[in-house]
């Protein structure tokens, strides 16, 4: 299994490196012009996740384990600092001492929860303790449902509040998922009872469809705004970050879909 060990490991790294990089560009475009120790924080770390990601093509499924495992716990160590980071700014935010800035305290942590997801990941590749498959259904979809969720939220503040119509596609979005939280909520507290397959099963086909339909609305809005059709202050590489990020759960919830159906999964893919 070291070589699925490798292939997971550099997976994780390349996705979430460039999105760690990627929030410290939003949060230093949110920051006010005097903030200039967290601008230069934010492109301290701007820099460090560049270098990761870079780092991360060197290597491939070839590489010894060994390698791999010390890579894994730099990049844990660097996400660990970031999320302290992104804590400590929505802190400042909740106690009113960045008043004027323009990351929504949601926004921030949001970008946190992700951090944390990304380094908890790292530790268990290393530890080689993943969740057993039953159990990653359930919290995969909990933790990106609500990322989901957020997302649509913020598309629908950043929009011009002209632009009505996608204003309240945005707006259904956010409440869709919402329900598909409280489902996985409820669904979560009622273990182990509820895991049996033909509920998992059904689970994950019914948020493959509103996750695709979110996708779907992410790549239309990504494409108007790179063609400066509709009116926003969406900056275009967050529109096609968050369109990434459905991509990558979908790619998930494809995973799992071929798990609970009996289809062997690729191990060179992302292994659950």
């Amino acid at each position: 299994m070291s070589d699925a060990f490798v292939t997971r490991s550099l997976d994780e790294i390349r996705f979430w490196s460039r999105i760690m990089k990627e929030h410290s560009l939003f949060l230093r475009l949110g920051f006010r012009a005097e903030d200039t120790q967290l601008i230069a924080e934010a492109n301290h770390f701007q820099a460090i996740f560049e270098d990761i990601e870079r780092r991360s093509h060197v290597f491939s499924v070839d590489t010894d384990p060994q390698t791999i495992r010390a890579f894994n716990t730099e990049v844990q160590n660097a996400a660990t600092h970031i999320w302290a980071f992104k804590r400590r700014i929505l802190g400042l935010i909740l106690q009113c001492k960045l008043p004027g800035g323009t990351n929504f305290p949601l926004l921030v942590d949001h970008v946190s929860r992700e951090a944390n997801y990304f380094r908890n990941r790292l530790d268990e590749l290393n530890r080689g303790r993943l969740e057993p498959l039953h159990d990653a259904i359930i919290d995969e979809n909990l933790f990106f449902l609500k990322i989901m969720a957020d997302h649509a939220k913020f598309i629908g503040h950043l929009l011009d509040p002209s632009e009505r119509k996608l204003v309240d596609q945005a707006r259904e979005f956010s409440h869709e998922f919402d329900q598909l939280v409280f489902q996985a909520i409820d669904l979560s507290s009622m273990r182990p009872q509820s895991q049996t397959v033909p509920l998992l099963s059904q689970f994950v086909d019914e948020n493959k469809v509103s996750v695709k339909s979110l996708r779907d609305f992410k790549k239309t809005a990504s494409d108007l705004i790179e063609q400066c059709r509709i009116k926003s202050i969406i900056h275009p590489l967050l529109a096609d970050h968050v369109f990434r990020e459905a991509e990558r759960f979908l790619i998930i919830l494809d995973m799992f879909d071929q798990s609970l159906s009996g289809h062997k999964v690729n191990k060179r893919e992302i292994l659950f």
